[in-house]
């Protein structure tokens, strides 16, 4: 991925608020065109355009060209709420009220894995292109909670360092396996599929359950998100350790035990 080399006047619905009295001085030696998503830098508190982590300051509202100067040399002028249109990757009709990331100052998607959230999806457009409210002052990471994101594309079994973890599910059918008892796994799966296209099985060892919320508990039973209904944001939050396998709770979605 890389950063804008260009102006990239934005399509904004509305009118953004542009807070000039909050222009964010920018990292020495760099450019922050306009329409890049701007990031802080944790270490020092500059702007720049946006770097996976970065916590997102807004949209610039024009260039500033700091490619000569030392850090604070000028300021970038930030448009720090609104709406705007955006091509986010795997955006979809049903997505509406999703959160989005980004990953770089012009790369956005629905996964909170590597990214830095900016807001959420207000409404669709086209394929891959939605409108995308923003509120960097206001508006919070619904993840915020997990520092360790992980995507699964493959079957896992997890292991004790995977304690922590928000697993985002983006394959169809994936099985994650849950170790014996003996070894406690406190984590949240969250199906990363557009509606209705990936099933979620969680799979107890064998001689386990997976107890919850209307949930019979049986050994070696899947817990799968159904496929037919499930939703991006789906999510079943575990918590291991008890002597009959892990204990669900919360789930998100429609969820059931495989038969």
């Amino acid at each position: 991925m890389t950063t804008l080399a260009v102006n990239k006047p934005r399509a904004y619905e509305g009118v953004p608020v542009r807070i000039e009295e909050r222009a964010a001085p920018v990292i020495a030696a760099d450019i922050i065109y306009e329409g890049a998503a701007v990031g802080i830098v944790k270490a020092s508190g500059h702007a720049r355009p946006l770097a996976a982590g970065d916590r997102f300051a807004g949209f610039a509202d024009a260039k500033a060209d700091n490619s000569a100067g030392g850090a604070a040399a000028i300021n970038a002028d930030l448009k720090q709420q609104g709406f705007i249109e955006l091509t986010v990757t795997g955006v979809t009709i049903t997505d509406l009220g999703q959160p989005v990331y980004a990953s770089d100052d012009d790369t956005f998607s629905l996964s909170p894995v590597g990214g830095s959230f900016i807001g959420f999806v207000h409404r669709y457009v086209a394929s891959n292109t939605a409108i995308v409210a923003f509120n960097a002052l206001n508006y919070l990471d619904p993840y915020a909670a997990y520092g360790a994101r992980e995507a699964i594309s493959a079957n896992k079994t997890l292991d004790i360092e995977d304690n922590g973890k928000l697993f985002w599910v983006d394959t169809d059918a994936v099985v994650i396996t849950l170790p014996a008892v003996a070894t406690p796994v406190n984590c949240t799966i969250v199906n990363g599929g557009s509606y209705g296209t990936v099933a979620v099985n969680i799979s107890p060892n064998a001689s386990d359950k997976v107890q919850g919320p209307d949930l019979p508990g049986t050994d070696n039973k899947d817990l799968i998100n159904t496929k037919a209904t499930a939703q991006r944001g789906d999510l079943a939050e575990l918590v291991t350790g008890d002597a009959d396998g892990a204990l669900v709770t919360r789930l998100r979605g429609t969820w059931a035990t495989e038969a």
